[in-house]
């Protein structure tokens, strides 16, 4: 049964998940696009930090080290 919420008209691939990155480096660039001042405990970003350098070591992604490194430096750089 139909809805009137459902479209007939939509094809595969063109709903909202085309917009969303579909990989987890992918979205985490996407997400660093839209940063804005919040205040958190410099703890938290001491903890990210450690664990994106640990991470980034271990991985064997490219693309994914790259992005956990640049991460891990704008979080000690907020600090």
């Amino acid at each position: 049964m139909s809805t009137p919420a459902q479209s007939h008209h939509r094809g595969p691939g063109r709903g909202v998940s085309t917009l969303i990155p579909q990989s987890a480096t992918d979205q985490a660039l996407a997400a660093l696009t839209g940063l804005e001042t919040v205040p958190v405990h410099v703890g938290l970003l001491q903890a990210a930090a450690l664990l994106l350098e640990e991470a980034a070591r271990t991985t064997t992604d490219d693309a994914t080290s790259s992005a956990m490194t640049k991460t891990a430096g704008m979080l000690r750089s907020a600090m």
